[in-house]
């Protein structure tokens, strides 16, 4: 396997890797992530590090899928991430995607998502795919409905105290 999984246009995408723990630990305490997805917790590079090695290093191992970190073709820069993850909570694999401040507003996280569909679809044989979303959060929604993704409810996850939005989509019917 390559570093690069996935390719788009403009971009890169590969596995998290211990040595991106920088780039997840400016992701985690990016003001904007904070507001809507929530705080980490985790402030310093080790705490990254274990992190790393305990969220998207697991999902790897356990469902062969995880986030992948977005790289730039023209510079080589992480702009951020997205992938699919699996939370308890839901029965089907969620997915998400957080970019750096400097590279909003850009198409990069549409991009990279149009890519991630594609792979759970094509090479991962998904049948649904699911994403959740802060209500407060329009530039995330109108990207998840962009995709195809359409509004099922509301929920709460487990240690929260405000319901988020929950959208799916049928891959394989």
């Amino acid at each position: 396997m390559s570093d690069f999984e996935l390719e788009t246009e403009r971009l890169y995408l590969r596995r998290i890797t211990v040595d991106d723990a920088d780039l997840m630990l400016a992701i985690w305490n990016d003001p904007e992530f904070v507001r809507n997805v929530g705080d980490r917790g985790i402030e310093t590079l080790e705490q990254a590090r274990d992190a790393v090695e305990s969220g998207p290093l697991q999902l790897y191992q356990k469902y062969g899928y995880g986030p992948f970190v977005m790289v730039r073709k023209s510079d080589g820069a992480r702009t951020g991430i997205c992938g699919l993850f699996k939370r308890d909570i839901l029965e089907h694999p969620d997915i998400g995607f957080a970019l750096l401040p400097d590279y909003r507003g850009k198409g990069c996280a549409g991009e990279a998502s149009i890519a991630v569909v594609s792979h759970a679809r094509d090479d991962l044989g998904l049948e649904e795919i699911t994403a959740i979303v802060s209500p407060e959060n329009a530039p995330s929604i109108a990207l998840i409905e962009k995709l195809g993704l359409s509004y099922s409810g509301m929920i709460t996850m487990p240690g929260d105290d405000e319901a988020i939005c929950l959208y799916g989509m049928v891959l394989r019917p």
